[in-house]
């Protein structure tokens, strides 16, 4: 909304203004905003949680440490929603498809989030919504974006969707999608892979709906998820801004997306908006995310990561997410093997996800939790790196 406004004035003799032009200072912007309405509304969010009596229903299978954080108020991430939301309304371009995109698949997936803590809060009963009727429409929604992002990063425009579509449809669905829409390995000058409609449309399906639940999971200790989150998105920023730009995609031999880079209000905006959720989420916290937040943001950096043609950067620098979904696999994987051959299930790790076999162990919450941010720090430099190093 400002960005429009402003522009309107710099169109009206007060050129002053054309300075809002500029993603970066707009990203400045989105991520204070998001800060202070973060900082400023949490008390007021975690209050009326609390008199509503929404508070976290613990796992009776979990750590028996975490029995003392039963009632603590959960959905906070809808704090974190209203904080990237309205940052964004006023400072992104409202024009862009990809904002729209990006912010349907979030909203859309914490919704799913809100349902699943509402049946947990209301009905008291810590596993929420049905999994296979979350995953259906966790599915659902990854598939419209997943199909709409196919095209809509093949065609120059959204006049240019439907056509593009009757194509591959005609075509016997062997469509050959533009360069930009390879799959990018990371760290080597021109290696990519053609994926063609349905290769994009499944790799996207998956990178959304996987990030999203391993964001979920590795959301289990106070401040664990949020940091590793800012710090992801906020490098994907960075990926969106110059794949955005024609000189410096050009120059570091990436494919140029036109629009992407206005991906970066959306990326500084959830820098911003975690960083408040954490200002109360930190031990011991004072809000737990919840689904709500979990799921939407998860998505969140997914949907951007295949924006910005990162899905293997993503997979890297979520190193621990995607080491909490695998710790999770692989026990459950283990365990019903297990069971089958021997009749008594056996377990690799004290217990699922990573953080509580490290935890069971010994280790102390806070431990985790800053040992685990930094492992995500480390990821994401390496990363960063490859934007250079190719």
């Amino acid at each position: 909304m400002l960005h429009e406004l402003f522009g309107w004035l710099a169109d009206n003799h007060f050129r002053g203004f054309a300075v809002f032009e500029y993603i970066t200072l707009r990203a400045v912007l989105a991520c204070a905003t998001a800060l202070l309405i973060g900082l400023i509304t949490g008390p007021k969010v975690i209050r009326k949680l609390a008199e509503l009596k929404i508070g976290q229903a613990v796992r009776s299978y979990g750590p028996e440490t975490h029995l003392i954080k039963s009632g603590t108020p959960t959905m906070g991430g809808v704090l974190i929603l209203i904080s990237i939301g309205i940052s964004t309304l006023l400072w992104a371009d409202l024009s862009n498809r990809y904002v729209w995109a990006v912010l349907l698949v979030t909203f859309g997936l914490g919704w799913i989030g809100w349902v699943d803590d509402y049946r947990k809060v209301v009905h008291r009963d810590p596993e929420g919504m049905p999994s296979r009727q979350k995953f259906f429409w966790q599915a659902l929604v990854g598939l419209m974006a997943s199909v709409y992002l196919t095209f809509a990063i093949s065609a120059p425009a959204n006049a240019n969707l439907w056509p593009l579509f009757s194509d591959w449809v005609t075509s016997g669905f062997t469509l050959v999608l533009p360069a930009r829409a390879d799959l990018i390995v990371p760290f080597f000058k021109s290696v990519s892979y053609p994926l063609g409609a349905i290769g994009f449309i499944v790799v996207t399906w998956l990178v959304i709906v996987g990030t999203s639940n391993a964001v979920n999971l590795t959301d289990g200790l106070d401040g664990l998820a949020i940091m590793p989150t800012v710090m992801v998105g906020a490098a994907l920023g960075v990926f969106a801004y110059v794949i955005g730009r024609v000189d410096y995609s050009r120059y570091l031999l990436f494919p140029y997306v036109p629009g992407a880079g206005e991906l970066m209000v959306l990326c500084a905006a959830l820098a911003g908006a975690g960083l408040a959720f954490l200002w109360f989420n930190a031990y011991p916290a004072q809000v737990f995310m919840g689904d709500v937040g979990a799921l939407a943001l998860g998505g969140m950096l997914g949907t951007i990561a295949v924006i910005v043609r990162q899905e293997i950067v993503l997979f890297i620098m979520g190193g621990v997410f995607v080491a909490e979904t695998l710790s999770v696999m692989v026990q459950v994987a283990w365990f019903k093997y297990t069971k089958r051959k021997y009749g008594q299930g056996r377990r690799i790790l004290r217990m699922a996800p990573l953080h509580h076999h490290f935890e069971v162990g010994g280790w102390k919450e806070t431990h985790v939790v800053v040992r685990f941010w930094i492992i995500s720090m480390m990821l994401v430099l390496v990363g960063l790196s490859s934007l250079k190093i190719r």
